[in-house]
């Protein structure tokens, strides 16, 4: 546990906390400073100036990263069994309806993405108190309710991930993992960014991005230069 503690004290040592940095010196940085032995997740974190009680400012959204993720992620689809056969030859982890309706209700968690078509929504309302806090809930808005499932599948195993501000107005997203190069890191951060830009509400008033940080699953924060943000 010390020598935890003194590599974190290390790290912390070279992040200046005063200090704003531009988004590629801050990935750098990122994957310098990371403690984990594992292949952590690289998150960035996006404080908006805007009233998510507002149900036009709660934003919600979708961006594929070029890069991807560097996870492969697990996916669900709730289907009708005649989109069965879709599903699983575009690469879907679960296929099913009842069956996994019954096993979500009981506690089971294992997946990262639920896709689902527009006929079964009902069914799967009975799970949205479950689901809905998890961000698992499907959506029209990020493509993950539809009857073309086999190309919501390619695209979520492809990098498309989903992102929505929560309560104290900041959008977290992962952008990567610490063995992506700065480049590759700097290039999804980027592509999430100019989506959040494109989405910011009109009835928005003041600025809109007031910070961004970004932190390896175990790294202290490094604060952006939002001026650098292109």
């Amino acid at each position: 546990m010390a020598k935890e503690t003194k590599k974190r004290k290390v790290a912390n040592a070279k992040v200046d906390r005063r200090k704003y940095l531009a988004l590629k010196d801050a990935m750098a940085l990122v994957k310098e400073v990371n403690t984990a032995k594992f292949d952590a997740s690289v998150d960035i974190h996006i404080r908006l100036g805007i009233d998510p009680r507002k149900s036009d400012q709660a934003i919600r959204g979708t961006v594929t990263l070029p890069h991807g993720t560097g996870k492969t992620k697990r996916v669900l689809v709730l289907c009708t069994p005649d989109k069965e056969a879709e599903a699983k030859a575009a690469g879907a982890d679960h296929v099913g309806l009842d069956d996994y309706i019954q096993k979500i209700s009981e506690g089971w968690m294992d997946i990262d993405v639920i896709i689902a078509t527009p006929s079964v929504m009902a069914k799967i309302g009975k799970i949205g108190r479950i689901l809905g806090p998890r961000g698992l809930m499907p959506n029209p808005k990020t493509g993950t309710v539809t009857q073309d499932v086999g190309a919501a599948i390619t695209e979520v195993k492809g990098g498309k991930i989903a992102f929505r501000v929560d309560k104290q107005a900041i959008i977290h997203s992962t952008v990567g993992r610490v063995s992506f190069t700065p480049e590759k890191l700097t290039e999804n951060a980027n592509e999430l960014l100019t989506t959040v830009v494109r989405l910011k509400p009109t009835s928005a008033k003041g600025t809109y991005i007031k910070s961004i940080s970004v932190a390896s699953t175990m790294s202290p924060g490094i604060w952006l230069d939002l001026k650098s943000i292109h």
